[in-house]
């Protein structure tokens, strides 16, 4: 496959992905889950692979949500296929056998914020702001945030911040366990690199263990994940999805309530 939205670099084993959509602040369009999904099914080579980090362009967003204007249009059973994509998409990244690190450099939104918790480990710059601001949307999120939220600040912290739409700062993510460091612009990569390299210098097939053996204490692919996708797929066709979409893209505050 051609890329056209994700860079790649490697150097001594550790493999740098980059979103590169710099005008959308790094939206995750279709395209791009294409080129995610080919990339950790066949396009890195996981034999030779140390460790991913993933990132996104420029100082201002990691990935600052999906692309809103492709959810104009879509009815309950494609509603239920995009969220199943993206959850089987962010699943193969969260069951990598090598290690993934979301170097988080900006906003994390919505799919943004779906995609840093599916990475093994998180460390943000100290620019960056994390939410599931999809109920502004007259949504819900579809990449499997309301799952792995839970996981990493519990239900109470989740529970407010999937109802109110609000985002936190590094400072609170640190502080609710959703990343691990804190770094200036200048250092997150490094620093990415720093952990990656330490994890790197252990066996292989252990390390490919214990991500097995996390993961699966919080194996709820028949139940919670599922859900959400039937959840997600009846609010993209309502009355609520609409108006919330074409209030964003109009640039304008939604009118859910009349």
């Amino acid at each position: 496959m051609e890329l056209e939205h994700i860079l790649v670099e490697e150097q001594e084993g550790i493999v740098l992905l980059t979103i590169n959509r710099p005008k959308s602040l790094n939206a995750l369009n279709l395209r791009v889950m294409e080129e995610l999904s080919y990339l950790f099914t066949e396009g890195i080579d996981m034999s030779t692979t140390k460790g991913i980090i993933i990132t996104g362009s420029g100082e201002k967003s990691f990935v600052a949500g999906a692309d809103i204007a492709e959810f104009q249009g879509l009815d309950k059973d494609q509603g239920f296929k995009f969220a199943q994509n993206g959850q089987s998409i962010f699943a193969k990244i969260e069951n990598c056998k090598v290690p993934v690190l979301a170097a988080v450099n900006g906003f994390a939104l919505g799919g943004g914020n779906e995609l840093a918790m599916s990475c093994h480990i998180r460390i943000a710059s100290d620019n960056a702001r994390f939410g599931q601001p999809e109920i502004n949307l007259g949504l819900i999120p579809g990449y499997g945030g309301t799952q792995r939220l839970i996981q990493y600040l519990g239900k109470g912290r989740s529970m407010e911040l999937l109802l109110t739409g609000d985002m936190i700062d590094a400072e609170k993510a640190l502080e609710y366990g959703l990343i691990t460091h804190i770094t200036t612009q200048e250092t997150l990569l490094s620093t990415a690199k720093k952990i990656i390299g330490k994890i790197a210098a252990k066996g292989p097939s252990s390390v490919a263990g214990i991500i097995d053996m996390v993961n699966s204490y919080f194996d709820k692919s028949s139940n919670g994940f599922v859900k959400e996708c039937v959840t997600f797929s009846k609010a993209i066709e309502s009355d609520e999805s609409t108006e919330g979409v074409k209030a964003f893209l109009e640039k304008r505050k939604p009118e859910f309530r009349k």
